[in-house]
């Protein structure tokens, strides 16, 4: 029998029907005349997701921020079409998230996001900046650093997880392909991402279900931090 978490009973059923309709819809005109589903199925539940899940994945890593208010732990449902040729105006999903340090530099961070297709419970560290790029290959290359990346690696997939965000073909110069972490170097972000149902965000147990995975992949945050 699943737990019932205090302060939070899942994400209401009307949050994945607001998504998959304004998929359907996306238009400025149907947003403006839905503004108070928006309100009460996509920005109040994911306030009390945040305010609910703060102080236990702070049990997992003490210095992790939560803040729920948008352009904090919620993304913005607004899409940046300035550069895309995409211009559909929303996106057709919600993304939460938790950084340690600075949000804008931070090295890792767990996320969460429902779409109307599935959920996404994940932590890692996202395509960041030339500097972080070069910390992260320093990190690999180091024979310390390299060998806890490569155990660490091994650990998480014999428990089932994939480490992700593989980008180039070619080692960067100056850097051993021989190394205990060297398929690291093909990397510009390294993160883990578990997929699930939909509906499993509408459960009583999705805070369980998230801390569960992220107490898991907890390890590739620390590292991470520490490294970068």
């Amino acid at each position: 029998m699943a737990k019932e978490t205090p302060g939070f009973a899942g994400f209401p059923k009307e949050t994945l029907s607001f998504l998959c309709v304004l998929r359907a819809n996306n238009s400025k005109e149907w947003f403006d005349a839905h503004r108070n589903d928006y309100d009460q199925f996509f920005v109040d539940p994911a306030k009390a997701f945040v305010e609910a899940m703060g102080p236990r994945l702070r049990k997992i890593a003490p210095n992790i921020a939560a803040e729920p208010r948008i352009n904090g732990s919620i993304f913005r449902i607004n899409r940046d079409t300035r550069f895309s040729k995409d211009k559909r105006p929303y996106k057709d999903h919600l993304t939460l998230t938790f950084w340690d340090g600075d949000k804008k530099t931070s090295s890792s961070c767990f996320f969460f996001r429902i779409s109307p297709d599935n959920t996404f419970i994940g932590c890692g560290f996202h395509q960041g900046s030339s500097d972080q790029l070069k910390a992260f290959r320093a990190a690999v290359g180091d024979e310390i650093a390299g060998k806890s990346l490569a155990r660490l690696a091994k650990k998480l997939r014999g428990q089932g997880y994939e480490l992700a965000g593989q980008h180039y073909k070619r080692f960067p110069k100056g850097f051993s392909e021989d190394g205990p972490a060297a398929e690291f170097l093909l990397h510009n972000s390294l993160y883990i991402v578990h997929e699930d149902s939909p509906t499993i965000a509408c459960s009583k147990a999705i805070l369980e279900t998230c801390l569960k995975h992220w107490k898991a992949i907890s390890p590739l945050h620390k590292w991470l931090v520490e490294n970068l």
